[in-house]
C-alpha cells in the first residue's frame, strides 16, 4: 500500500490530546538527560572506562527508540496526522525493533562489567579493556540488525488487500502484519524465535552474571564492602525490571493475549519505549558519584 493510517490508542482517541502531554514531558525528560550524558562522558576523559561506555551506549540507544516513536505519536494524538508511508513504516519498525535488541544486549554488557568489577576486580581493566567493549558494543549493533532486518523483508513481500489502519500508535511489527493477506505465520514464528532468542539468552546471562555477583558479595570480609557492592548493582537490576517487564508483554499480548483491552496493550506499548529512556539517565546519573560530580 502506498500509506498505513496510525490511530493511536484503540477506544482512547478523544482522551489522546490530553494522554499526549505526560508522554511529552516524559520525552522531554528523555533528550534532558542522556543527551548531556553523552556530551559528558565524550568530553571527559576519565569517564572512558567500561562502566560509562556502555552508559553511553545506553543513553544513545533509548534517544534513538523513543524519538522513533513519540514524535509521531504526539502528532497522532495533537494533530491527528497519522498517516505514515510504506518505507517508512518499515524504517520506524527496524529502528524500533533493532534497537530494542540493542537496549537488551547493553543491558546485558553492563551486567558483565558489574559481574568482573565485583568478582575480578584487580582484572577488570585487563578484561574489560577498550577495544573489547567496543568489540562487544559492535556485537551487540550486529546482532539486532541482522536478526531484525529479515522482518522487514518478509513484510515487504506481503500483499495486503487494501488493509491499512493499524490499530496502534507506531508501526509495530504484529501490528503490521496482521494486515496482510493470506498466511503470516511465517512472521508469527520468526517474530516469536526473536523475541525468546534474544530476551531469553540476555536474561540467563544477567541472571547468572548477578547470581555470582551475590554470592560474592555475600563472602566479602568487610562490612562496608558488602553494602557497596550490593548498591551498584541496585540500580541496574531498577533499569532491567523497568525494560523486560512490559516489553515481555507487549511481544506476548500480540500473539497470545485476545483478552487483554487493546487501550491497556498499546499504552503498555508506548510506554515500554518511553519509560526506559525517561528513567536511565535519572536512575545512573543520580547514583553514580563520579558521572554526578561532572555534571
Amino acid at each position: 500500500p502506498p500509506y498505513f493510517l496510525l490511530i493511536g490508542i484503540p477506544e482512547l482517541e478523544e482522551e489522546q490530546f490530553w494522554i499526549a502531554f505526560p508522554f511529552c514531558i516524559m520525552y522531554g525528560i528523555a533528550l534532558l538527560g542522556n543527551i548531556p550524558l553523552l556530551l559528558i562522558i565524550k568530553a571527559e576523559p576519565s569517564l572512558h572506562e567500561p562502566k560509562f561506555l556502555f552508559l553511553a551506549m545506553l543513553a544513545f540507544t533509548d534517544l534513538v527508540l523513543s524519538t522513533s516513536t513519540v514524535p509521531k505519536t504526539l502528532s497522532i494524538f495533537w494533530l491527528g496526522f497519522g498517516e505514515i508511508g510504506f518505507p517508512s513504516c518499515l524504517t520506524q519498525m527496524f529502528f524500533i525493533h533493532a534497537f530494542s535488541t540493542v537496549e537488551s544486549g547493553v543491558l546485558t554488557a553492563t551486567a558483565l562489567d558489574r559481574f568482573v568489577a565485583i568478582c575480578c576486580p584487580l582484572r577488570h581493566s585487563s578484561i574489560l579493556s577498550v577495544p573489547v567493549v567496543v568489540a562487544l558494543v559492535g556485537l551487540v549493533l550486529v546482532r539486532g540488525v541482522l536478526l531484525v532486518s529479515p522482518t522487514c523483508f518478509l513484510l515487504r513481500q506481503r500483499h495486503f488487500c487494501q488493509h491499512h489502519v493499524i490499530a496502534h500508535s507506531y508501526c509495530e511489527h504484529m501490528a503490521v502484519a496482521k494486515l496482510a493477506c493470506g498466511d503470516t505465520s511465517a512472521n508469527v514464528i520468526y517474530g516469536l524465535f526473536v523475541a525468546f532468542l534474544v530476551t531469553g539468552t540476555d536474561v540467563v546471562l544477567i541472571s547468572v552474571s548477578y547470581a555470582m555477583i551475590l554470592r560474592v558479595g555475600t563472602r566479602l570480609p568487610s562490612r562496608e564492602a558488602r553494602p557497596k557492592a550490593f548498591s551498584t548493582c541496585t540500580s541496574h537490576v531498577c533499569v532491567i525490571l523497568a525494560f523486560y517487564t512490559p516489553a515481555l508483554f507487549t511481544f506476548l499480548a500480540h500473539r497470545f493475549g485476545q483478552g487483554i483491552p487493546p487501550p491497556v496493550h498499546i499504552m503498555v506499548a508506548n510506554l515500554y519505549l518511553l519509560v526506559p529512556p525517561t528513567l536511565n539517565p535519572l536512575v545512573y546519573g543520580v547514583r553514580t558519584k563520579k558521572l554526578w560530580d561532572r555534571v
